[in-house]
């Protein structure tokens, strides 16, 4: 592993650099968080920029609308992209992160025809449908049940933290098609239209008032066969390939930003005369940039074997509790500003408390820390299991 450019990496990060100096203010300022509409029109218009400018899927294969290029220049891609305050990639995080990658590895021709371009265009939003109320960290519980009726499943049951449900195209369903199997082999991997007659979606809001999340409720819904991603009761290990995406790669463009965040932090911590902060920050940017080098290992294995490495879990359980300690200092930092919900001088107090209401969750979605140490003792250290 090299962690210096390579001479193709340097005129990637030039070429995008230089795109990215107009296209970010030609893009314009981001709507306000309860506007869903416009906040799907300025996240898909943004993914349709890059897609024009040929930066929408940067290590995708070529065949599917990507750029065909290498993991390492998508990281080179995140880091310039966050150095240039683009924007984030919101709305269509799961069907490029995990939704997409996942059909791109285990689908069929037909899936790959049907639905890559159209995440990479900008045209399909994806949501994911795993955790339900009683099977969250215990995610080979779940309940919600398809039965096959010649070529549909029909598939009643309910899903809960269901981020952008409300303004997506496509759900990456996880369900029981046999109930009699062991738990983890009855299971099913299902691309749901959120269109679909029987699906009910409701609200849940966050402490700050936001609404991203949502419960769905599916009362004999019909999916097609067809829309079965891998074999019939092979869930279990399609949803492991899912998860080793959203754990190893997609957290890559959160440590950049997380490095950017303790900078920010740190001149605030300047300006405000706080040295104690200040070197709790400086060994959380050491941190950072230690995941960062971890990163760039685990893209290289990935490169090799075409899915994220095993190493993702470990990337995800550091960066997650890094970034709630950042936060929680954020808070120290705020001291009494924080009891006021707006800026109060310049202040950013808005900002940061957002970010560490944020980080409260960071260490239970995607596998919580306890799931993601258990992996790493069995799967990486080769530890016995528990009984």
């Amino acid at each position: 592993m090299n962690l210096r450019d390579s001479a193709s990496e340097e005129r990637f990060r030039s070429g995008l650099r230089t795109w990215l100096a107009s296209a970010v203010p030609a893009h314009g300022e981001r709507p306000h968080s309860a506007d869903w509409p416009t906040r799907r029109e300025y996240d898909t218009g943004w993914q349709r920029r890059l897609h024009e400018a040929g930066y929408a899927g940067v290590s995708w294969p070529a065949e599917h609308g990507g750029r065909g290029a290498s993991l390492l220049e998508q990281l080179v891609y995140y880091e310039e992209t966050a150095r240039a305050g683009a924007p984030d990639i919101g709305v269509n995080f799961v069907g490029l992160m995990h939704g997409g990658p996942t059909i791109a590895v285990e689908g069929t021709h037909e899936q790959k025809e049907r639905h890559l371009a159209g995440i990479l265009r900008g045209d399909q939003v994806w949501c994911q449908g795993f955790s339900e109320p009683e099977a969250g960290s215990d995610l080979a519980s779940l309940r919600a049940r398809a039965v096959r009726d010649g070529d549909s499943y029909v598939v009643t049951g309910r899903k809960i933290w269901t981020t952008y449900a409300h303004i997506a195209d496509y759900c990456e369903l996880l369900v029981r098609t046999d109930p009699d199997a062991p738990r983890h082999a009855g299971i099913t991997w299902l691309v749901l239209p959120m269109d679909s007659p029987g699906l009910e979606i409701r609200p849940l809001d966050t402490i700050e008032g936001e609404s991203e999340f949502n419960e769905l409720f599916l009362d004999e819904v019909r999916v097609p066969v067809d829309h079965r991603v891998g074999a019939e009761n092979d869930g279990w290990r399609v949803a492991g390939v899912t998860l080793r995406f959203e754990r190893g790669t997609a957290y890559a463009g959160m440590i950049v930003e997380l490095a950017q965040g303790i900078r920010r932090m740190a001149r605030i911590c300047r300006d405000l005369g706080e040295r104690e902060l200040a070197r709790d920050l400086g060994r959380l940017q050491a941190e950072a940039d230690a995941l960062w080098a971890m990163v760039k290992l685990s893209v290289c294995e990935s490169d090799r074997s075409g899915v994220p490495a095993i190493a993702g879990s470990a990337i995800k359980l550091a960066y997650t509790e890094a970034y709630q300690r950042t936060h929680e200092l954020g808070l120290r930092l705020l001291g009494r500003r924080a009891l006021c919900r707006g800026d109060l001088r310049g202040f950013p107090t808005r900002a940061m408390l957002h970010d560490y209401f944020w980080s409260i969750q960071t260490t239970i979605s995607g596998g919580t820390s306890q799931v993601q140490r258990d992996i790493i003792a069995e799967r990486i250290l080769g530890l016995p299991r528990d009984r």
